[in-house]
């Protein structure tokens, strides 16, 4: 008999006894009270770890969850054992710059360990034996070692990926020189990407182990398919008398690897001085279909690697007709343009109370200038009112994404207008809206476009006051536009490879995006998946970290963990449990503590909305100007 239902969404017990044939009910259990509402709500600080004498750059939880291990600036690996809070090894490593990775290596027991440090080299070592001694050394990479990363089916290999752009391929079973004659690059994006690329953060899918994603020093996150992929040997060839290493193109055209970028982003060209983006963590969902990346100097973006949406800017639907057939309002058909009986907007659609409601909060807030709290209510209501007739939610959202403008609203509100027009395609606010938008975005002649459509389909707003203003600000911005055209003419661009623009022409957009957080001052900070796909969590400079519910994106929690920034947020793998760590020297364990401490609680951020701002604020700044002169960014020892 086939079942109706995923095992994992079943809420009643009986049934879950029932269909127990079909799954591991354990498992699904404790999955489900991992991040139950009951334990998220109360999470509070359980203990601080002590021991290392620098920043702490990450931390790794084993297969079992029965260790912690952390690394830091003071060359140390340290593991604890997070129920008892006690450490059971501190190995003084032979590294020569901060450690910025370490890995277990799977089914190994939990004894080798692997670390990657800004001395460029990786090692791994046998903890079992007792000894600082590292069993294996590679000094291949020229620039940084920032990610290592493991297949959880494969015991012999894990991969590094360094600021010289490549990323190398380690396999335990083979004897390693470093003499270069090893065919051990499996990417280097010199090949085709004529500025220097540095590889901030690598990824493998844990159910498609043959799916690797990469984040690098630009806004693009590349997934790769490893079995198209051959290992090349190291070169070196001199760039203004340096010594640059290189590799063949082993990368094809088709088929192997796949570009992600938030929309807004894949048409601009360029960045101002405190704006350059990067990619600083990149990580799949633990079901293996979808991509959480933390982008520098913006927000948390979610993509879906099996159906993937290009952006999207322009796409007006077409008007049905009395006969069926539809129109895309060109031929000023009578009916369409008067917006006769069957062509009137449903934006009249009466909601249920509760949507209602949160409708008109929205409002309030919006009128009120509180964007964040206008969106959050909007959000709640189209959930609520679950897609039907809700094109005046989506707008109403879109409004307030204008008006709040940080990173992306713009692009996030054309998305909307979108939505709102599917639903309703003689919503006539949505037309204008999305014309105002796309102007703003940068699109002017989508932009004309649109506002021509608009009059085209409905003669009667010709002589609008908006629809006449909005026509000069395009004509005025068109001008401007072919001022700056002129002058990127006089300027010499690098060019990347065809193959490059090919990929970055194809480049898929984002599903859903987290935003709140500040990411501008370090290039390692994490966001991760926490209860399999119920939470989002990530640091923040303002020394915070964030809970975002992943169904949609509002803020849940956030918890000052760190006196400067939080870099590390790593969730237990089977319980609810959060490891923490940044700037301080100490690493932090949050779980569940009882509700009668948390009134006392000073951990817990009570201003959301305060702290959202302020760290806007901070992402459109010099990310230093918020040191004090006399302020460290690390932490004196």
């Amino acid at each position: 008999m086939k079942r109706k239902q995923q095992y994992g969404c079943v809420t009643n017990v009986t049934q879950m006894l029932t269909d127990r044939a079909y799954g591991d009910v354990e498992y699904v259990l404790r999955n489900r009270l991992r991040t139950a509402p009951q334990f998220v709500d109360n999470i509070e600080l359980e203990t601080e770890l002590k021991g290392h004498n620098g920043c702490v750059n990450c931390l790794e939880w084993s297969e079992n969850g029965c260790i912690l291990a952390s690394a830091s600036d003071d060359f140390h690996v340290m593991l604890w054992d997070p129920f008892r809070h006690k450490q059971l090894y501190d190995l003084l490593t032979p590294h020569e710059g901060n450690i910025f990775s370490v890995k277990f290596l799977p089914k190994r027991g939990n004894s080798l360990l692997a670390t990657g440090a800004g001395d460029c080299k990786t090692f791994v070592f046998d903890v079992s034996r007792q000894n600082d001694s590292p069993i294996r050394k590679c000094t291949c990479h020229m620039q940084r070692v920032k990610r290592l990363e493991t297949s959880p089916t494969d015991m012999h290999l894990y991969w590094s990926a360094a600021e010289d752009g490549m990323v190398l391929q380690h396999d335990l079973r083979q004897q390693h020189g470093c003499d270069r004659q090893d065919a051990n690059v499996l990417i280097d994006l010199k090949n085709n990407i004529i500025s220097m690329p540095e590889v901030k953060c690598i990824a493998i899918n844990p159910l498609r182990p043959e799916m690797m994603a990469i984040g690098a020093n630009d806004i693009y996150t590349r997934v790769y398919d490893r079995r198209m992929i051959s290992l090349t040997r190291v070169k070196q060839y001199e760039v203004n008398q340096e010594t640059v290493p290189n590799s063949e193109d082993n990368i094809p055209r088709d088929g192997c690897v796949k570009y992600f970028c938030p929309g807004y982003l894949s048409s601009k060209e360029g960045y101002n001085q405190f704006n350059q983006k990067a990619t600083t963590y990149v990580t799949f969902s633990p079901d293996g279909t979808e991509l959480l990346t933390n982008l520098g100097s913006d927000h948390i973006y979610l993509y879906d690697i099996n159906s993937t949406r290009l952006p999207v800017f322009l796409q007006l639907p077409k008007l049905p007709t009395t006969n069926g057939t539809a129109t895309n309002g060109a031929s000023g058909d009578e009916s369409t343009a008067k917006l006769g009986t069957h062509g009137r907007e449903k934006t009249k659609h009466k909601f249920p109370p509760d949507v209602e409601l949160l409708k008109k909060e929205g409002n309030a807030c919006l009128e009120k200038n509180q964007f964040l709290n206008a969106i959050q209510n909007y959000t709640l209501a189209i959930k609520k009112a679950n897609g039907k007739d809700c094109a005046i939610l989506y707008l109403n959202r879109a409004t307030a994404l204008m008006k709040r403008n940080w990173y992306g609203d713009v692009y996030a509100a054309i998305r909307d207008c979108h939505t709102a027009l599917a639903l309703d395609p003689y919503y006539v606010k949505a037309h204008f809206r999305l014309a105002r938008a796309l102007l703003k975005q940068g699109n002017v002649e989508d932009s004309m476009t649109c506002l021509e459509e608009l009059i085209r389909r409905f003669p009667s707003y010709a002589k609008n006051p908006g629809v006449l203003m909005l026509d000069k600000d395009i004509v005025i911005e068109i001008e401007k536009q072919r001022v700056r055209a002129a002058d990127r003419t006089m300027m010499s661009n690098e060019v990347d490879s065809e193959k490059e623009k090919y990929w970055r022409s194809n480049a898929a957009d984002y599903e859903d995006r987290f935003v709140g957080h500040c990411n501008t001052k370090t290039d390692i900070k994490e966001a991760n998946y926490f209860g399999d796909t119920h939470y989002i969590v990530a640091g923040s400079d303002d020394g915070n970290f964030f809970v975002w519910d992943r169904k949609n994106g509002i803020i849940s929690s956030i918890y000052h963990a760190d006196e400067l920034i939080v870099n590390c947020v790593q969730p237990h793998p089977y319980i609810c449990l959060l490891a923490t760590s940044g700037i301080d020297h100490e690493v932090r364990l949050w779980s569940p503590q009882n509700p009668e401490k948390l009134h006392s609680s000073v951990r817990r951020v009570k201003q959301i909305d305060a702290a959202v701002q302020e760290n806007q604020t901070r992402m459109q700044s010099d990310p230093f100007d918020s040191f004090a002169p006399d302020q460290a960014i690390c932490r004196a020892s």
